[in-house]
Protein backbone atom coordinates (compact mmCIF):
# COMPACT_ATOMS: atom_id res chain seq x y z
CA UNK A 1 0.00 0.00 0.00
CA UNK A 2 1.10 3.53 -0.69
CA UNK A 3 2.88 4.66 2.45
CA UNK A 4 2.04 8.32 1.88
CA UNK A 5 -1.47 8.53 0.52
CA UNK A 6 -3.49 7.55 3.61
CA UNK A 7 -1.70 9.94 5.88
CA UNK A 8 -0.38 12.80 3.88
CA UNK A 9 -3.45 14.63 2.65
CA UNK A 10 -4.99 14.73 6.08
CA UNK A 11 -2.10 13.97 8.31
CA UNK A 12 0.37 16.60 7.12
CA UNK A 13 0.77 17.85 10.63
CA UNK A 14 -2.89 17.67 11.56
CA UNK A 15 -2.47 14.90 14.08
CA UNK A 16 0.21 16.91 15.86
CA UNK A 17 -1.35 20.31 15.50
CA UNK A 18 -5.10 20.30 14.96
CA UNK A 19 -6.42 18.06 17.69
CA UNK A 20 -3.63 18.71 20.15
CA UNK A 21 -3.86 15.11 21.32
CA UNK A 22 -7.24 15.77 22.96
CA UNK A 23 -9.83 13.03 23.12
CA UNK A 24 -13.51 13.74 22.69
CA UNK A 25 -15.05 15.39 25.72
CA UNK A 26 -18.74 14.63 26.24
CA UNK A 27 -20.94 17.66 26.80
CA UNK A 28 -21.68 18.51 30.43
CA UNK A 29 -24.87 17.17 31.94
CA UNK A 30 -27.63 19.70 31.43
CA UNK A 31 -29.44 20.99 34.53
CA UNK A 32 -32.83 19.44 35.19
CA UNK A 33 -35.43 21.13 33.02
CA UNK A 34 -32.90 22.36 30.44
CA UNK A 35 -33.06 20.86 26.91
CA UNK A 36 -30.11 18.66 25.96
CA UNK A 37 -28.36 18.89 22.56
CA UNK A 38 -30.02 15.59 21.59
CA UNK A 39 -33.44 17.28 21.81
CA UNK A 40 -32.72 19.74 18.99
CA UNK A 41 -31.82 18.68 15.43
CA UNK A 42 -29.36 21.49 14.72
CA UNK A 43 -27.71 21.22 18.13
CA UNK A 44 -27.42 17.46 17.78
CA UNK A 45 -25.73 17.75 14.39
CA UNK A 46 -23.36 20.32 15.87
CA UNK A 47 -22.57 17.91 18.69
CA UNK A 48 -21.69 15.17 16.18
CA UNK A 49 -19.43 17.59 14.28
CA UNK A 50 -17.74 18.51 17.55
CA UNK A 51 -17.01 14.84 18.21
CA UNK A 52 -15.41 14.50 14.80
CA UNK A 53 -13.40 17.70 15.25
CA UNK A 54 -11.96 16.10 18.40
CA UNK A 55 -11.24 12.80 16.64
CA UNK A 56 -14.04 10.73 18.23
CA UNK A 57 -15.22 9.18 14.99
CA UNK A 58 -16.50 5.94 16.47
CA UNK A 59 -18.54 7.86 19.03
CA UNK A 60 -19.90 10.05 16.25
CA UNK A 61 -21.08 6.95 14.36
CA UNK A 62 -23.06 5.86 17.41
CA UNK A 63 -24.67 9.27 17.59
CA UNK A 64 -25.38 9.21 13.85
CA UNK A 65 -27.48 6.10 14.47
CA UNK A 66 -29.20 7.75 17.43
CA UNK A 67 -29.93 10.91 15.43
CA UNK A 68 -31.41 8.89 12.58
CA UNK A 69 -33.71 7.00 14.94
CA UNK A 70 -34.92 10.23 16.55
CA UNK A 71 -35.10 12.65 13.63
CA UNK A 72 -34.75 10.61 10.44
CA UNK A 73 -32.14 10.86 7.71
CA UNK A 74 -30.73 14.04 6.17
CA UNK A 75 -27.94 14.83 3.66
CA UNK A 76 -25.96 16.53 6.44
CA UNK A 77 -26.17 13.37 8.54
CA UNK A 78 -25.07 11.15 5.65
CA UNK A 79 -22.07 13.40 5.08
CA UNK A 80 -21.06 13.16 8.74
CA UNK A 81 -21.51 9.39 8.58
CA UNK A 82 -19.37 9.15 5.45
CA UNK A 83 -16.62 11.23 7.05
CA UNK A 84 -16.63 9.00 10.12
CA UNK A 85 -16.57 5.83 8.03
CA UNK A 86 -13.64 7.16 6.03
CA UNK A 87 -11.70 8.06 9.16
CA UNK A 88 -12.35 4.63 10.72
CA UNK A 89 -11.03 2.73 7.72
CA UNK A 90 -14.26 1.91 5.85
CA UNK A 91 -13.48 3.71 2.64
CA UNK A 92 -15.80 1.70 0.39
CA UNK A 93 -18.87 2.44 2.51
CA UNK A 94 -17.83 6.09 2.78
CA UNK A 95 -17.41 6.39 -0.99
CA UNK A 96 -20.89 4.96 -1.58
CA UNK A 97 -22.39 7.61 0.70
CA UNK A 98 -20.33 10.40 -0.89
CA UNK A 99 -21.44 9.39 -4.39
CA UNK A 100 -25.06 9.65 -3.29
CA UNK A 101 -24.48 13.28 -2.31
CA UNK A 102 -22.85 14.55 -5.51
CA UNK A 103 -26.01 16.10 -6.96
CA UNK A 104 -27.15 17.97 -3.87
CA UNK A 105 -26.02 20.82 -1.63
CA UNK A 106 -23.35 18.57 -0.10
CA UNK A 107 -21.63 18.03 -3.48
CA UNK A 108 -18.42 19.93 -2.66
CA UNK A 109 -17.64 18.12 0.61
CA UNK A 110 -18.71 14.86 -1.03
CA UNK A 111 -16.14 15.35 -3.83
CA UNK A 112 -13.60 16.23 -1.16
CA UNK A 113 -14.40 13.03 0.70
CA UNK A 114 -14.09 10.96 -2.47
CA UNK A 115 -10.69 12.53 -3.07
CA UNK A 116 -9.58 11.60 0.42
CA UNK A 117 -10.81 8.03 -0.03
CA UNK A 118 -8.97 7.73 -3.35
CA UNK A 119 -5.78 9.13 -1.80
CA UNK A 120 -5.98 6.60 1.04
CA UNK A 121 -6.27 3.84 -1.56
CA UNK A 122 -3.23 5.14 -3.46
CA UNK A 123 -5.31 6.22 -6.48
CA UNK A 124 -3.50 9.47 -7.08
CA UNK A 125 -5.09 10.52 -10.34
CA UNK A 126 -8.58 9.83 -9.01
CA UNK A 127 -7.69 11.74 -5.84
CA UNK A 128 -6.63 15.01 -7.45
CA UNK A 129 -9.44 14.91 -9.99
CA UNK A 130 -12.07 14.53 -7.26
CA UNK A 131 -10.43 17.24 -5.17
CA UNK A 132 -10.36 19.53 -8.20
CA UNK A 133 -14.13 19.07 -8.46
CA UNK A 134 -14.50 20.11 -4.81
CA UNK A 135 -12.42 23.23 -5.45
CA UNK A 136 -14.47 24.15 -8.51
CA UNK A 137 -17.62 24.08 -6.39
CA UNK A 138 -16.11 25.85 -3.35
CA UNK A 139 -13.04 27.80 -4.52
CA UNK A 140 -12.60 29.63 -1.19
CA UNK A 141 -12.28 26.56 1.04
CA UNK A 142 -8.62 26.29 2.21
CA UNK A 143 -8.95 22.60 3.11
CA UNK A 144 -10.00 21.67 -0.40
CA UNK A 145 -7.27 23.80 -1.96
CA UNK A 146 -4.60 22.37 0.34
CA UNK A 147 -5.65 18.78 -0.23
CA UNK A 148 -5.77 19.35 -4.00
CA UNK A 149 -2.29 20.85 -3.95
CA UNK A 150 -0.91 17.98 -1.93
CA UNK A 151 -2.57 15.40 -4.19
CA UNK A 152 -0.91 17.10 -7.17
CA UNK A 153 2.44 16.92 -5.39
CA UNK A 154 1.90 13.21 -4.83
CA UNK A 155 1.04 12.77 -8.50
CA UNK A 156 4.30 14.47 -9.49
CA UNK A 157 2.52 17.57 -10.82
CA UNK A 158 4.60 19.99 -8.78
CA UNK A 159 4.14 23.05 -11.00
CA UNK A 160 0.36 22.63 -10.98
CA UNK A 161 0.34 22.37 -7.18
CA UNK A 162 1.71 25.90 -6.77
CA UNK A 163 -1.56 27.81 -7.25
CA UNK A 164 -3.88 25.81 -4.95
CA UNK A 165 -1.26 25.62 -2.20
CA UNK A 166 -0.53 29.35 -2.38
CA UNK A 167 -4.26 30.12 -2.35
CA UNK A 168 -4.76 27.93 0.72
CA UNK A 169 -1.88 29.63 2.55
CA UNK A 170 -3.15 33.12 1.69
CA UNK A 171 -6.75 32.33 2.61
CA UNK A 172 -5.66 30.74 5.90
CA UNK A 173 -2.28 32.30 6.78
CA UNK A 174 -2.44 31.07 10.37
CA UNK A 175 -3.19 27.48 9.39
CA UNK A 176 -0.09 25.38 10.09
CA UNK A 177 -1.07 22.72 7.59
CA UNK A 178 -1.53 25.22 4.75
CA UNK A 179 1.83 26.88 5.45
CA UNK A 180 3.61 23.55 5.82
CA UNK A 181 2.22 22.31 2.50
CA UNK A 182 3.55 25.45 0.83
CA UNK A 183 6.99 24.88 2.35
CA UNK A 184 6.89 21.31 1.05
CA UNK A 185 6.05 22.63 -2.41
CA UNK A 186 9.03 24.99 -2.27
CA UNK A 187 11.36 22.11 -1.38
CA UNK A 188 10.04 19.98 -4.23
CA UNK A 189 10.48 22.97 -6.54
CA UNK A 190 14.20 23.14 -5.65
CA UNK A 191 13.78 26.33 -3.63
CA UNK A 192 15.16 25.36 -0.20
CA UNK A 193 15.82 28.98 0.78
CA UNK A 194 12.19 29.89 0.18
CA UNK A 195 11.05 26.81 2.09
CA UNK A 196 13.28 27.72 5.02
CA UNK A 197 12.00 31.30 4.99
CA UNK A 198 8.40 30.08 5.01
CA UNK A 199 9.07 27.78 7.95
CA UNK A 200 11.01 30.42 9.90
CA UNK A 201 8.50 33.21 9.38
CA UNK A 202 5.63 30.88 10.33
CA UNK A 203 7.64 29.70 13.37
CA UNK A 204 6.94 26.07 12.63
CA UNK A 205 7.99 23.72 15.41
CA UNK A 206 10.76 21.17 15.01
CA UNK A 207 8.32 18.22 14.83
CA UNK A 208 6.43 19.98 12.05
CA UNK A 209 9.65 20.76 10.20
CA UNK A 210 10.69 17.14 10.60
CA UNK A 211 7.44 15.94 9.07
CA UNK A 212 7.89 18.31 6.13
CA UNK A 213 11.38 16.96 5.52
CA UNK A 214 10.16 13.37 5.81
CA UNK A 215 7.50 13.98 3.20
CA UNK A 216 9.97 15.80 0.99
CA UNK A 217 12.38 12.87 1.11
CA UNK A 218 9.61 10.42 0.28
CA UNK A 219 7.98 12.44 -2.49
CA UNK A 220 11.20 13.21 -4.33
CA UNK A 221 12.21 9.54 -4.60
CA UNK A 222 11.57 7.74 -7.90
CA UNK A 223 9.37 5.21 -6.08
CA UNK A 224 6.89 7.94 -5.23
CA UNK A 225 6.53 9.16 -8.81
CA UNK A 226 3.24 8.26 -10.56
CA UNK A 227 3.48 5.34 -12.96
CA UNK A 228 1.31 6.86 -15.69
CA UNK A 229 0.65 10.44 -14.75
CA UNK A 230 0.55 13.07 -17.45
CA UNK A 231 3.68 15.19 -17.24
CA UNK A 232 3.27 18.68 -15.90
CA UNK A 233 3.95 21.51 -18.37
CA UNK A 234 7.66 22.39 -18.41
CA UNK A 235 8.63 25.54 -16.53
CA UNK A 236 11.59 27.58 -17.67
CA UNK A 237 14.27 28.42 -15.14
CA UNK A 238 13.51 31.75 -13.53
CA UNK A 239 9.90 31.71 -14.73
CA UNK A 240 7.53 33.23 -12.17
CA UNK A 241 5.32 30.16 -12.53
CA UNK A 242 7.99 28.14 -10.71
CA UNK A 243 7.48 30.20 -7.52
CA UNK A 244 4.52 31.06 -5.33
CA UNK A 245 2.81 34.34 -6.25
CA UNK A 246 4.67 37.48 -5.32
CA UNK A 247 2.31 38.31 -2.47
CA UNK A 248 3.14 35.00 -0.81
CA UNK A 249 6.86 35.58 -1.16
CA UNK A 250 6.43 39.05 0.25
CA UNK A 251 4.75 37.57 3.30
CA UNK A 252 7.36 34.92 4.04
CA UNK A 253 10.65 36.10 2.56
CA UNK A 254 12.59 39.07 4.00
CA UNK A 255 12.74 41.95 1.53
CA UNK A 256 16.48 41.51 1.01
CA UNK A 257 15.93 37.91 -0.07
CA UNK A 258 13.09 38.47 -2.54
CA UNK A 259 13.68 37.78 -6.22
CA UNK A 260 13.74 40.92 -8.33
CA UNK A 261 10.61 39.81 -10.18
CA UNK A 262 8.40 40.16 -7.10
CA UNK A 263 9.74 43.38 -5.63
CA UNK A 264 7.02 46.04 -5.25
Amino acid sequence: MNRLAPASLCVLLLSACAHGGMAYRPPPVEPVGEPSPQDDRAMYLALIRQMQDQGAYYASLAHVDAFRRRFGDTPELRLLEADALRETGNGDAAAALYRGLLRGPQAAPAWHGLGRVAAAAGKREDAWQALASAVRLEPLEPRYLGDLGFALLQAGRVAEARAPLAKAAELAPDNIRAVANLALWALLSDQPDVADAIMRRARLSEPVRGEIMRLYAALRTPASAPAAASPAPPVAAGDAASRPPGSMLERFVPSSDRPDEVLP
